[in-house]
């Protein structure tokens, strides 16, 4: 799971544009004042790109915060 928050961080960095951003399984919206609908809709779409995994509606619906994201990336990728 290391390596899913390793990927995830940098994905952050570049949808939000701060190299210095560190997410962590807590880590919600609350959290980074730039996320708001439409970043979460390109940080969507980066993860599925950089995953090489496609969400389901339903599935990012449920996501409360960074851990549920990568729980859900872990179930779909093999490292």
């Amino acid at each position: 799971m290391i390596e899913v928050y390793e990927k995830l961080n940098e994905i952050f960095r570049e949808v939000f544009d701060n190299p210095t951003l560190i997410v962590n399984p807590g880590t919600t919206a609350d959290d980074i004042e730039e996320w708001d609908s439409f970043s979460h809709i390109n940080l969507i779409m980066m993860i599925e790109i950089k995953f090489g995994i496609e969400f389901k509606q339903k599935e990012v619906m449920r996501f409360k915060n960074v851990g549920d994201m990568a729980e859900s990336i872990q179930s779909k990728i093999k490292f």
